[in-house]
């Protein structure tokens, strides 16, 4: 299936009357893992500012300690930081990554932005060496836009 295919139903899912906003994240990381077949750890980290943390959201993947993660550290962390995109084409080759699982080759991490405010991300794993394109960077973007409508 291709991005532009499946931003209907992330529309969709995301307008979903009968779902609180956990119940439409977590459905959203579902579909997303289930039509994109190289999405194969999908969840969201929230920030809390005055800590300097994120927070783990709703995900769907195998289960990971990282529940908690300061502003910096890892992908994640430094994304909080930076404000921007970070994609991992190894992450064997990146300094600052904390390692969920020895499956884990690549990672994506796009911030998610409401009223200009970064509040958390959207985090993706895969068990391939170097799959996402700017392709997917554009997709999760437009993936983040409409989560935002949620705050």
């Amino acid at each position: 299936m291709k991005f532009d295919e499946l931003k209907i139903e992330v529309i969709s899912i995301l307008s979903s009357e009968n779902a609180d906003r956990d119940e439409k994240l977590k459905s959203l990381c579902q579909f997303l893992s289930d039509n994109v077949d190289y999405y194969n750890w999908v969840g969201f980290y929230f920030a809390n500012h005055e800590n300097k943390t994120l927070h783990l959201g709703p995900y769907v993947g195998a289960e990971t300690d990282h529940t908690l993660i300061p502003f910096g550290k890892g992908i994640c962390g430094q994304v909080a930081e930076s404000n921007a995109n970070f994609v991992v084409p190894d992450v064997a080759a990146q300094d600052n990554y904390i390692a969920c699982s020895f499956t884990v080759k690549s990672e994506i991490v796009v911030p998610l932005f409401v009223n200009g405010i970064n509040i958390g991300q959207i985090d993706i794993d895969s068990h391939v060496i170097d799959p996402f394109t700017e392709k997917d960077e554009r997709f999760l973007e437009f993936v983040n836009q409409e989560v935002a409508k949620l705050f």
